[in-house]
């Protein structure tokens, strides 16, 4: 009658769960039945009171009625005494009742014993006592075998880890989840694949997450998370920071955050940071900057940085720029690049490059480039192309753009087209304007643009023909505000024949600045028989510097016969050129000088 030892809750420390104090009458009546029964020499009473009275922590009583039923040949009052024994103090007394008991056939004592031998360093007998335990079917000591056979590298481990996980060891089923997770990466880093392996850790520390394991809540909340399960991602981020698991506390709070509640959000970061978890800290921080809170941010972020998160340094660094206090600044983000931190290395490199000193901007870019910083890659592309070292510049454009830059990846196009590259241009350029360049939305619209055959305007009772990929860039462009895009749209809306659609992207253009645009504006309001308001966007654009705006006004005034200020246009379409409307600006210049001297 293994009471004890066989059918009692044992804490993996082997010491006893403690029952909260209250009375039951059921268990009082219980015991006082057992008590008798002991007096009259029950040996199994014997041995059931002296297990509960252990279990109430009181050693001296339990203590006379274990050795009495130990003496009748009770295997289980053995185990227990062992028990007892070893709370005293008294580990090799305890070996020797366990050794009675676990040759008696209690599975465990064997445990027990077997955890003696492998706490004295005596691996072979600790194993023999294990193995003995987990063979019995129980669940402490399977997992105690797995654990020895684990740190030994035996193949053997994971087949004890699963058998104490399947009869109900949490721990056991935790570590076979987390086996499975570094598994199933590293399946995916090498084939893609991963994906069995990566549902049968999901199932395992659900099992350990539902017997109360909090770190196995947390990694289960993190897989319902990515997977887009918020709602129960939530609910074992929950389970696990009412355990006391900070990681998840701070991570329920990040779930609240981006659901909208952020006072809630921020009581569970505050609990993860007294906890001690610099993440949490760090998202307090953030949150009080936010509110421009910025001593109270400052504090959270030393409690992160005081935490072991460099990031936090970091962030103290950012506050400070934003302040203007370069100095402190350049100091965190210089601890934090010591500590490794890539990002602040790039953040210390723009610092030190708006200082002027791009000599000690230039080896902070490249640590942070080296460490995978995709920003500081680019940036590094920058400072080369800056001192006209494109050769050196490119390889580094080419590796943030492969990471998704979208800057970057406009730089490489623009550097394929200069070497003739159209196909590989093209590849770059699709990738920065999907991205959300407007320039580079403009460049690959020039470059399909300049494939298509040219079409006229439809002919008459023909419907207009739809808009060309080339012309779908270039309004993704114009709509971003690229004034040569929204000329480049006009000029192909007049085309088609569309002149009020032609008009308002001209007129766009020319109200930001766009000198063309300002020119072809005039144009078709001019074939539209509006001379008058022509001219008005003539002149702007010819003050702008536009030669062919110039000539056109010249040539407007000489019409009307307005000498002088034909002549006046005439002579600032000869200064601006280019040099076909110089000389037909010279030409109509000496033209009118004659008629005026007739």
């Amino acid at each position: 009658m293994d009471v004890m030892g066989d059918k009692a809750t044992l804490l993996e420390t082997g010491r006893f769960v403690q029952p909260a104090d209250r009375e039951d009458p059921g268990a009082a009546a219980d015991e006082m039945r057992h008590r008798l029964a002991a007096e009259a020499g029950d040996v199994d009473a014997m041995s059931v009171l002296g297990s509960l009275l252990l279990r109430r922590g009181d050693l001296d009583g339990a203590e006379s009625l274990l050795r009495a039923a130990t003496a009748e040949g009770d295997r289980a009052a053995a185990n227990n005494l062992g028990v007892l024994l070893h709370q005293r103090g008294y580990a090799d007394e305890a070996a020797g009742w366990w050794r009675v008991a676990a040759v008696a056939g209690s599975a465990a004592a064997a445990h027990a014993l077997g955890r003696h031998h492998r706490e004295r360093g005596d691996e072979p007998a600790a194993e023999y006592w294990l193995r003995q335990s987990a063979e019995q079917g129980h669940a402490l000591g399977a997992y105690a075998l797995a654990d020895l056979l684990e740190h030994r590298g035996d193949v053997g481990a994971e087949r004890w880890m699963r058998a104490s996980a399947e009869r109900g060891h949490r721990e056991a089923a935790y570590r076979i989840a987390r086996a499975l997770d570094r598994r199933a990466t590293a399946e995916r880093t090498d084939d893609g694949g991963g994906r069995s392996a990566a549902a049968e850790a999901e199932q395992w520390y659900r099992q350990a997450a539902a017997r109360g394991h909090r770190r196995a809540a947390l990694h289960l909340g993190a897989i319902l998370e990515q997977r887009g399960e918020l709602k129960e991602a939530g609910r074992w981020y929950l389970n696990s920071a009412k355990d006391g698991e900070a990681r998840a506390a701070c991570a329920l709070g990040f779930l609240l955050r981006d659901a909208g509640d952020e006072e809630s959000a921020a009581v569970w970061w505050l609990k993860a940071a007294q906890d001690g978890d610099g993440n949490a800290a760090n998202a307090l921080g953030a949150l009080h900057a936010e509110r421009g809170e910025t001593q109270t941010a400052e504090r959270w972020y030393r409690a992160a940085m005081d935490a072991g998160d460099v990031n936090g340094a970091y962030n103290l660094g950012l506050l400070c720029a934003e302040q203007g206090r370069t100095a402190q600044a350049d100091q965190w983000y210089r601890r934090a690049a010591y500590a490794g931190h890539r990002e602040a290395a790039n953040a210390l490199a723009v610092l030190l490059l708006q200082g002027g000193d791009a000599a000690g901007a230039e080896p902070w870019f490249s640590k942070a480039a080296e460490a995978g910083s995709v920003d500081a890659a680019f940036n590094l592309g920058i400072l080369y192309a800056s001192r006209d070292d494109e050769g050196s510049a490119l390889p580094w454009y080419e590796r943030a753009a492969a990471a998704g830059h979208t800057e970057a990846a406009l730089q490489v196009g623009t550097a394929r087209l200069r070497e003739g590259d159209e196909q590989d241009a093209e590849r770059h350029l699709r990738c920065a304007a999907g991205g959300g360049s407007a320039e580079a939305a403009y460049r690959l619209g020039t470059v399909l643009d300049a494939r298509r055959s040219a079409a006229g305007p439809p002919a008459l009772g023909e419907p207009a023909a739809e808009k060309t990929e080339c012309e779908e860039w270039y309004e993704r462009a114009a709509q971003q505000g690229h004034r040569r895009a929204q000329v480049r749209v006009g000029m192909l809306a007049a085309g088609r024949g569309d002149v009020v659609e032609a008009a308002r992207w001209y007129r766009l253009a020319a109200d930001a600045g766009s000198r063309n645009g300002a020119f072809n504006l005039g144009l078709l309001l001019a074939r539209e028989g509006s001379e008058p308001e022509a001219a008005l966007w003539w002149t702007r654009a010819a003050d702008a510097g536009h030669g062919r705006a110039a000539l056109r006004l010249a040539l407007l005034y000489a019409r009307r016969g307005q000498l002088v200020e034909g002549q006046r246009w005439a002579s600032r379409a000869v200064e601006l050129g280019p040099a076909e409307v110089s000389e037909r600006a010279a030409r109509l210049r000496e033209a009118l000088q004659q008629e005026l001297t007739a």
